[in-house]
């Protein structure tokens, strides 16, 4: 993005979203377009949206970033205040499926997949909040997961990034309230993104016999559901632009009837548990 001697001001709101050449990122971006606002789009090879760049002349504009390489955070985003004086949303989205049993999981699967589900946000997050804070406003979107608020056999690497993810960002919505900044947390169910198609979706390279009966359903049934998922990502965008308009934006947004009813049914199992266990519990204390 080349420097300009002066930011531009155009109307409606500045976004920043990762991921944004196909998925929630790209459907996102159609949607803030739709809406008026313009939209830095950070994806891997630019010259990928070169025609959308050119249906959305000085609106869209690509540029190149590996969201692993958190130290290049600081730079893009230091680009689009340059250019457009202030960045008011920003959207965490780049991110992919991995399937696979914890035993199966290799440190450097689990740390690569963490890089970019967290490392990378978080740098970003940093990188951003200095403008918004001086602005006093702005508003921080993680695409986050049903499997951020809950896991089941073959995704514990990608829960746990996105159970990292939501941890932060609970912390975060506190300390930058005050500010004027909101955070929102989105937790899809399974929406046709592609997530589960090739190249987004990738398995471990160890697979274990011992692990056909919990997690090999799941491997090879993520992958056979491409296309035919029920969430309607468009909608999705929607609810997610009317989320940040509300007057009292959610922390966290549930996505699709599957999401709505796991994270419900996690909810009701969790605090039954709690119940059971309540007065082994409180037995911990010091006697007085």
């Amino acid at each position: 993005m080349p420097a300009q001697d002066k930011p531009t001001t155009p109307a409606g709101r500045i976004w920043l979203i990762t991921g944004a050449s196909s998925g929630f990122g790209r459907t996102l971006a159609d949607a803030a377009l739709a809406a008026g606002d313009t939209v830095v789009a950070a994806v891997r090879r630019p010259d990928a949206l070169a025609e959308y760049a050119a249906a959305h002349p000085g609106r869209l504009v690509p540029v190149a970033l590996d969201v692993s390489d958190t130290a290049a955070a600081a730079t893009v985003v230091a680009e689009a205040v340059e250019r457009f004086g202030r960045i008011d949303v920003l959207v965490n989205n780049a991110g992919r499926g991995l399937v696979g049993a914890v035993e199966e999981t290799s440190d450097a699967e689990l740390r690569d997949l963490m890089d970019l589900h967290f490392f990378g946000p978080a740098a970003l997050i940093r990188a951003v909040l200095p403008h918004m804070r001086a602005q006093k406003s702005g508003a921080v979107v993680q695409m986050s997961s049903m499997g951020g608020r809950l896991s089941f056999p073959g995704v514990g690497a990608y829960s746990a990034t996105k159970f990292a993810l939501e941890g932060l960002t609970e912390a975060l919505a506190g300390e930058v309230a005050p500010y004027g900044i909101t955070c929102l947390i989105v937790e899809p169910g399974a929406f046709r993104t592609g997530f589960a198609g090739a190249g987004a979706l990738q398995s471990t390279a160890t697979t274990l016999p011992a692990y056909e009966d919990t997690v090999g359903a799941v491997r090879t049934g993520l992958p056979e559901s491409d296309g035919s998922q029920p969430g309607d990502p468009v909608k999705a965008a929607a609810a997610i632009l009317a989320a940040l308009d509300a007057e009292q934006p959610p922390l966290r947004l549930a996505l699709g009837n599957d999401a709505v009813d796991a994270i419900r049914a996690h909810a009701e199992a969790s605090s039954a548990e709690l119940d059971a266990w309540e007065a082994v519990a409180r037995a911990t204390t010091f006697e007085a």
